[in-house]
């Protein structure tokens, strides 16, 4: 019997460059999967909760098992912590345990980037990234491994952070400036990324100029949105997925109940992308927008790239 492998986080971000993850997301989500809606379990007489994310097809299965303590923050503790534990499809023998985390900046990031190579217009220079937290940095990079960008502005709410972000990314092949208006940043992007825990919106429709693609990440419950109804009603909207949009994305919900906007008005989710042959951008003009929740049919993808395994 194989040994069982542990991926820490180190091994996990090093045999995840964005470039593979991005390819074998572009692949795997070709192929047919049997992906459940996440699990929330809140735990006995706390505020906590216990995540699972399940995904599985005809070569392997996999889990995400994650613990969310929200007053870890005040500790300066993570507030999410977890493990990725993938088995065998043929035997339903464990084959690897990886670091959540790391596993989820990497390949969140590279659905994103994925997601623009059908959406944001090819000759995009100047990304916009609205939030410094921990997925913010990989969000960068990842989009930028698709396309060229000579500029990268950063704004945070805590204006520090945003600069402790900029020096990490200081020998990237990209400028990086810190901004502190948000309305000018959004006017001046090409492709804004916004990784946020906001419950109000942050990017305003009427900002937003012709062509510019808007990819956000970080509202992931009904209660958290990132953009106002302007710029959801006057957007090509495309999700991650159909299924956990319609249970968790916030700037998609919210509209909805408030009766400006319909899920038959959403075009399509990553895995029409993918079987697309031309790109789905139908225009230079056109804004486009990609709301991610995160699905775990990316986390099996990631987790067999993980082992070297086969992507398809």
């Amino acid at each position: 019997m194989s040994t069982l492998k542990y991926f820490d986080s180190s091994d996990t971000h090093r045999k995840l460059p964005y470039a593979s993850v991005i390819k074998s997301l572009h692949e795997g989500l070709k192929e047919p999967n049997t992906t459940p809606p996440r699990d929330h379990h809140p735990l006995w007489n706390s505020s906590n909760t216990l995540l699972l994310m399940p995904s599985w097809d005809s070569q392997s299965l996999g889990v995400k098992l994650l613990s969310i303590y929200p007053e870890n923050r005040s500790l300066k503790r993570p507030t999410i912590q977890g493990v990725y534990v993938l088995f065998d499809g043929t035997d339903g023998r464990p084959i690897a345990v990886a670091d959540a985390a790391a596993l989820t900046v990497r390949r969140t990031s590279a659905a994103s980037a994925l997601a623009a190579t059908f959406l944001a217009r090819k000759n995009s220079r100047t990304l916009l990234m609205v939030g410094a937290g921990a997925l913010a940095p990989h969000l960068v990079r990842a989009h930028a491994t698709v396309i060229p960008f000579s500029t990268i502005l950063i704004w945070n709410r805590t204006p520090s952070k945003a600069h402790q972000m900029a020096q990490e990314l200081s020998d990237e092949s990209f400028a990086v400036e810190v901004v502190s208006d948000l309305q000018v940043a959004c006017q001046e992007a090409d492709l804004i990324s916004c990784a946020t825990r906001s419950t109000t919106p942050l990017i305003q429709g009427r900002w937003i100029k012709p062509g510019t693609h808007i990819d956000l990440v970080g509202g992931h419950a009904p209660e958290m949105r990132e953009a106002d109804e302007n710029l959801i009603c006057k957007a090509r909207v495309f999700v991650d997925s159909f299924e956990a949009a319609s249970l968790e994305a916030g700037d998609l919900i919210q509209p909805i109940r408030n009766g400006v906007f319909t899920w038959d008005e959403v075009e399509g989710d990553l895995f029409d992308l993918v079987q697309r042959e031309s790109p789905a951008r139908k225009s230079s003009h056109e804004i486009t927008l990609f709301k991610s929740v995160g699905t775990a049919i990316e986390d099996l993808i990631a987790g067999r790239l993980l082992i070297g395994g086969d992507p398809l």
